[in-house]
């Protein structure tokens, strides 16, 4: 049996384990994994430097670097995360609607796991420990098919995690990573229907992409990050400003920073050079077109495919545009569903660009950088999807489950 196949039948073989666990033994092994993550730090990180180094002699960017490299206050982050994961609420087993039928059938909608979640992910170790503790919080188990960018990282982590599961009450073999990363291994994975219930993939566009157009599993689509800030005629400067700079240079690397910035005319008349001035102090490379061009000689004439690009660097796209119509125009053009920002002091605009702009997340007057589920107030997310079934947004807990009807009779027949 080879590993992709007894992995799986690991996993499905606790399924029912998993589903029928309680709230307390849940937690108290998120408890346990967030303790061990920071009992095991120098180890992980030591296995993290490898793959480090690797990225490096291989010609990573800086941003896929970024990516990968675990720290201190990184790993500290991951097991608080878990600690703040057990405060929420445990979904399953609420009862969602309740209906009493006229022949005293009693028909109850409980939410309930999903089962076997496969996960795909590329250069992300921290997606290993979100995802395993929102599925763990669930009641779901795991496959994990990391990139070999991560290798050693990953098997690390789940080392770790495996060390808390044993003294936990819930079943180790509920989370499992293939060591395996071959595109070979990741493509049997795909079909493998009679295991996993779902396939999540994250990672870029050309991931995400073959994992939709190949998988006969169904598919929570995560998406590209190609995400705008518009900035208004009335917006104020300082705002705007400030907004900008955090959306895009926060954290370059990640979905949710800024790759577009858009300005309405009569305020890039009045400030678009000083806010030319503070992204080129933050070391950003501008691009645009040749009529933006003019506002600003720091702007270099880009490609078409600099407004579809997910740059996850310090390269932003930059387009002078006439009126809010265009903007949301240019977004329905060329945006990816993700998160889009309107920064301005019109309440009549605001609504406007939340009617018609079609995302999963839509500001005003704040950074795309809080499309989070921590920030969100979810503990952590499984991914951010862009499409419109089943979940949308920050994928959190209930995001993870189903439901089932629970029908209650005293011998009800048909006639």
């Amino acid at each position: 049996m080879d590993e992709l196949i007894q992995k799986a039948s690991l996993l499905k073989g606790v399924t029912g384990e998993m589903a029928a666990a309680s709230t307390d033994d849940k937690n108290s092994a998120l408890l346990l994994i967030a303790s061990e993550l920071e009992h095991c730090m120098i180890e992980i990180l030591q296995e993290n430097r490898k793959d480090v180094q690797l990225g490096k002699e291989k010609g990573f960017t800086s941003a896929l670097i970024d990516r990968l490299t675990l720290t201190e206050d990184r790993i500290k982050e991951m097991a608080n995360a878990l600690r703040s994961l057990i405060e929420l609420k445990d979904p399953i087993g609420i009862t969602l609607e309740e209906i009493e039928r006229p022949n005293g059938l009693v028909i109850k909608k409980k939410r309930v796991p999903i089962g076997v979640i496969g996960m795909i992910y590329e250069a992300r170790p921290n997606v290993t420990v979100d995802a395993a503790s929102l599925c763990l919080k669930t009641g779901n188990t795991v496959l994990f098919r990391g990139s070999s960018s991560a290798a050693y990282s990953n098997k690390a982590l789940v080392k770790v995690i495996h060390q808390a599961l044993e003294k936990s009450a819930l079943p180790k073999d509920c989370i499992q990573l293939l060591e395996d990363t071959s595109r070979a291994n990741a493509e049997k994975m795909f079909a493998l229907n009679e295991y996993l219930d779902v396939l999540i993939p994250r990672g870029g566009a050309s991931l995400i992409q073959t994992v939709v157009e190949k998988a006969s599993i169904p598919v929570l689509e995560t998406g590209v990050g190609n995400c705008h800030v518009f900035v208004d005629e009335s917006a104020d400067e300082e705002m705007a400003t400030n907004i900008v700079i955090n959306a895009k240079t926060q954290r370059p690397s990640v979905c949710n920073a800024a790759e577009t910035l858009l300005v309405h005319r009569s305020w890039a008349k009045k400030y678009f050079n000083q806010l030319v001035d503070k992204l080129v102090e933050n070391n950003v490379t501008l691009k645009g077109d040749v009529e933006t061009s003019k506002y600003d000689s720091r702007i270099d004439i880009g490609e078409e495919s600099d407004w579809t690009d997910e740059f996850l660097d310090l390269t932003l796209a930059v387009k002078v545009v006439d009126s809010i119509d265009d903007a949301i125009t240019h977004i329905a053009n060329y945006g990816t569903k993700h998160s889009e920002a309107i920064i301005t002091q019109s309440n009549e605009n605001v609504e406007k660009f939340f009617t018609f702009v079609d995302a999963a997340a839509v500001y005003h007057n704040a950074s795309t950088r809080f499309t989070d589920g921590a920030e969100f107030g979810f503990g952590a997310e499984i991914g951010i999807s862009t499409q419109k079934l089943h979940a949308r947004g920050p994928m959190g807990l209930e995001a993870i489950t189903s439901y089932k009807y629970v029908i209650y009779g005293t011998g009800q027949i048909k006639e």
